[in-house]
């Protein structure tokens, strides 16, 4: 950027994109697949999740 001239949009957003990355996402959340509790949940929660009795409900 000169000092003589304002920075135009397009410049401002490629600076911007080169300190702070891309941060919109590839695609949207309507159009990704709806995530299931277990891919969710960590390991661990799902391992407890499984230990839970069966007449202690879900």
């Amino acid at each position: 950027m000169s000092e003589g001239r304002p920075e135009t949009d397009w410049e401002r957003r490629k600076r911007l994109a080169e300190v702070f990355g891309d941060a919109m996402p590839e695609t949207t959340s309507d159009e990704r697949e709806p995530e299931s509790p277990e891919t969710r949940e960590s390991g661990t929660d799902a391992w407890l999740r499984a230990q839970v009795p069966p007449h202690h409900g879900s």
